[in-house]
């Protein structure tokens, strides 16, 4: 028998902290030795954990259409998105800043201008340098709620899949183009499209389509998106793009529909609920505290384990004490002023 929708989600949520912890050990470990190739190699490197902002895009697009089909009024949504990313975010921004200039990081410093103009969260349009790297990700993510948010007021979310045909289309169009005649489109409309990652959350709307019981009449034009997504990533990209693309979507499936049981150990469920302030400290502050650490001869191998566990114990600190009372204080002062208590 499925599960409750509760139960379901919070699987879907578990399997976010798991992405995110993917994405954290891959900095730890590999791209560490990438970029600071004189220190010595960890016993462990996860080189495959940079896939993980693979399957958030897949989360993301799952969430993000069974959001906007949920929503009411379009500052419900525009609220729920903002008190969401943009409490953490901008603490993690200076935060960010604080402990790497105290620590030191070669070659990932920016001034504090800078530092201002990444609150926006879209500064990369603009070429301005990331306060810390993992920020591309999120650009991507506002483009993508931007142009669900547009689809929704113009009340076309039911012509859905029509427009991801028309974004992948366009997506193999720059493809063959660039790389079979030497032409090049604009980059900012590439950009702004996110035409690059449109077939990943193609594959999370059409997952949510799949997995909801009551949406029995859209399953066909699911699945053809999801197989266009594939062909897609197929084309645009390779074989094994187009493979990860099938298992995440399947393990998202899994989750969506209560049938994935390891998600709900206590541990992944807690990873789930850092998730986000998790993803937005860990790499730059976890490289400083890296540096440092081997700096005063701590072994490579303990020097990991320690950056992995203070960045997962400033998440926690930044859930608790950031991200749950901010997203909670916006929304309620949200709902009094949308429903004022009556006397």
């Amino acid at each position: 028998m499925p599960k409750p929708a509760s139960s379901r989600l919070v699987e879907v949520d578990a399997l976010r902290g798991v992405a995110a912890l993917a994405v954290v050990l891959f900095h730890l470990t590999t791209r560490f030795g990438e970029l600071y190739p004189g220190n010595p190699s960890p016993l462990l490197s996860v080189s495959t954990g940079h896939y993980g902002v693979n399957l958030f895009f897949i989360i993301s697009g799952f969430v993000i259409f069974m959001t906007l089909e949920r929503t009411r009024r379009p500052m419900d949504f525009v609220v729920s998105r903002f008190s969401r990313l943009f409490p953490s975010y901008w603490f993690a921004i200076f935060f960010t800043f604080t402990i790497t200039h105290l620590l030191g990081l070669p070659d990932k410093l920016v001034g504090f201008g800078t530092a201002v103009a990444n609150m926006a969260m879209l500064h990369g349009i603009f070429k301005v340098h990331h306060v810390d790297g993992v920020y591309w990700t999120l650009e991507v993510e506002l483009l993508f709620y931007c142009g669900m948010f547009l689809l929704y007021r113009l009340q076309r979310l039911g012509s859905i899949h029509l427009a991801l045909l028309a974004l992948m289309v366009l997506r193999v169009v720059y493809y063959v183009l660039e790389h079979y005649f030497a032409i090049s489109l604009p980059w900012i409309l590439f950009h702004l499209m996110i035409l690059q990652y449109i077939p990943w959350f193609a594959l999370g709307i059409s997952v949510y389509l799949l997995a909801n019981p009551h949406k029995t009449a859209v399953w066909q034009p699911a699945v053809r998106t999801a197989l266009l997504a594939i062909a897609t990533l197929f084309l645009c990209e390779s074989v094994v793009m187009a493979t990860l693309g099938v298992v995440f979507a399947t393990a998202v499936f899994l989750a969506a529909s209560g049938r994935f049981g390891l998600l709900r150990l206590r541990p992944i469920v807690w990873l789930g609920t850092i998730s986000y302030p998790l993803y937005l400290v860990h790499e730059n502050i976890g490289w400083a505290i890296i540096l440092r650490l081997v700096a005063v001869n701590v072994p490579m191998n303990l020097a990991v384990l320690l950056a992995l566990g203070i960045v997962l114990l400033m998440a926690a600190a930044i859930t608790r004490w950031v991200e749950q009372p901010a997203m909670h204080w916006l929304r309620t002062s949200y709902k009094n002023r949308v429903q004022p208590a009556t006397p």
